[in-house]
């Protein structure tokens, strides 16, 4: 799959594996599985924090083929606080980042671009997002003039 906002192609990557059900070598039971994931949450990581932390220290490749439920399932049915808009959150930091180093270098057009494009990234995430009526956070980036 191709990139947004060039030419070029995506990254490579392994693909997950077919079959839907816990791996036969997994030590873990799901309610087990779904502790650690509440326990990580309370700790103050995000699910794809989560997921990623559940995969190289515990060796469990992906929650939802040993419980059968994602890790913003267990933590909603559980009742525990988390970012529903992770991945706009990210987005708003690295703008922010951007508009903190424009203040400074103000000649730099390679970063004003490259902020125009997280800016349109972030636009197309609030209009999914309200879309699907999650509660979006604030987005004062984007009125910040450079």
């Amino acid at each position: 799959m191709a990139r947004m906002h060039s030419h070029k192609r995506g990254k490579s990557g392994s693909h997950r594996p077919a079959y839907s059900g816990p791996p036969p070598w997994l030590p873990y039971k799901p309610e087990e599985v779904e502790e650690l994931v509440v326990k990580l949450a309370q700790e103050g990581h995000g699910p794809s924090e989560i997921g990623r932390i559940l995969r190289d220290s515990y060796g469990i490749p992906l929650v939802k083929s040993v419980t059968g439920k994602k890790i913003s399932r267990i933590l909603l049915e559980r009742g525990v606080e988390f970012s529903r808009t992770e991945d706009l959150d990210r987005l708003v930091a690295k703008a922010e980042r951007m508009v903190a180093h424009l203040t400074k270098h103000r000649s730099d057009r390679f970063n004003v671009h490259n902020l125009q494009l997280v800016e349109s990234k972030i636009r197309r995430l609030a209009r999914y997002y309200a879309r699907k009526k999650v509660p979006l956070p604030d987005l004062r980036v984007l009125e910040a003039k450079v």
